[in-house]
């Protein structure tokens, strides 16, 4: 009887044991966020910085995997007038981008790591995931942003993007998410993380620009005079008459990538109160 009762003793520490590791979060984010693309070319943590912010579900499956749901937003934002190549200066592009995203990684914990557990307190950890955004990049022209997707900058929509076959590109997409970050308990239900991460992108329009620069004549003609405006904002006159149709305004060879810096606090939801961790 008394083997009996210890195995009973045993598989009941073990589905504690289970529950424990298998606990959930949810947790707020705040932060800022980047981008790499034809106004900031390979540089991480460049151009210009805003808050952002987001919210997330955590399911820790052991004290190693968790997997985590988030939605985050922040802007994206560069200007050729903060570069140091002469060449993009007078380019003299800009733009703003805010973008939403909808993501699930997967994070894999160096350390062992449990919320609330006092001997878990610490771990870096890994994450890889797939996400879903939406954007719409903006130009400033007086004070006021206008969207640039609908201009068709590069000559979308016009008789001349057709004959050079550039089409108008979507404002959603899809995301692969990699980086890394901390975690640590600050109580028994509650933890800070701190994360970087990366989205590899199949988009080359998170600033509108790709390509070639459209025929001037024919923006005038088929898009009007703001269009050409945002299309082309070189300084200089001698600058502006070089800049005519079918020479190089971005790099199409190479996908866009943006991505988020975030501090977080999450707080366990699975587990009553009064719950004695160092007795599971």
């Amino acid at each position: 009887m008394s083997f009996l009762a210890c195995l009973f003793l045993a598989n009941e520490r073990l589905d504690a044991q289970r529950q424990f590791d298998q606990s959930k979060e949810v947790g707020f984010a705040f932060g800022t966020s980047y981008y790499m693309g034809d106004l900031n070319e390979g540089k991480h943590l460049s151009g210009r910085f805003t808050p952002g912010f987001g919210g997330f579900y955590r399911h820790n499956f052991s004290q190693r995997i968790s997997l985590r749901v988030s939605y985050l937003k922040g802007r994206v934002e560069a200007w050729d007038a903060d570069s140091s190549d002469p060449w993009r200066q007078n380019r003299n592009l800009h733009f703003r981008n805010d973008i939403s995203e909808l993501s699930a990684w997967v994070e894999i914990n160096y350390l062992d790591h449990r919320l609330g557990d006092p001997g878990d307190r610490f771990t870096a950890f890994l994450f890889l995931g797939l996400a879903a955004f939406n954007h719409m990049p903006e130009a400033s022209i007086d004070g006021q942003w206008i969207p640039l997707q609908p201009m068709g900058t590069e000559g979308q929509g016009t008789s001349w993007g057709d004959a050079y076959g550039v089409e108008s590109y979507a404002t959603s997409g899809v995301s692969i998410p990699i980086g890394f970050g901390f975690k640590s308990n600050i109580g028994a239900f509650t933890a800070i993380t701190f994360d970087w991460g990366v989205r590899k992108t199949w988009s080359d329009y998170l600033d509108d620009v790709s390509g070639l620069y459209a025929d001037r004549s024919v923006l005038m003609q088929e898009r009007g005079e703001m269009t050409v405006a945002l299309a082309d904002p070189s300084l200089g006159q001698e600058v502006l008459a070089l800049n005519q149709g079918g020479l190089q305004r971005g790099d199409s060879s190479r996908d866009d990538f943006y991505g988020f810096i975030s501090a977080s606090i999450s707080f366990r939801i699975s587990k009553k109160p009064t719950t004695c961790w160092s007795e599971i």
